[in-house]
């Protein structure tokens, strides 16, 4: 912790102090209470393929069926990594 006498700051120089002390302070506890959120990432159809390491074929193939849900802009289809994520299941559960 920094010592600081008041005596040879002006008052502007000791609010300045106190305020980036109190900022320092506030930013770290925001970080600790709320952390942050990765942003949901996008992966093209040849990204998803190559993480599955599957055809393209056998991944529209899977969007049909409703194994995956495809979103589009244009003529570009994406699909959220957390879909993708979701979409898979533990084999041989123990029950």
């Amino acid at each position: 912790m920094q010592t600081i006498q008041i005596t040879q700051l002006s008052p502007e120089q000791f609010e300045e102090s106190i305020r980036n002390a109190v900022k320092s302070q506030i930013d770290s506890l925001k970080k600790e209470i709320n952390p942050v959120k990765p942003k949901e990432e996008y992966l093209s159809r040849k990204e998803v393929a190559e993480l599955l390491k599957i055809e393209l074929s056998t991944l529209h193939n899977w969007c049909k069926k409703g194994k995956l849900k495809p979103y589009g802009i244009g003529n570009r289809v994406y699909f959220l990594r957390s879909d993708i994520e979701k979409a898979l299941v533990p084999l041989n559960q123990v029950k």
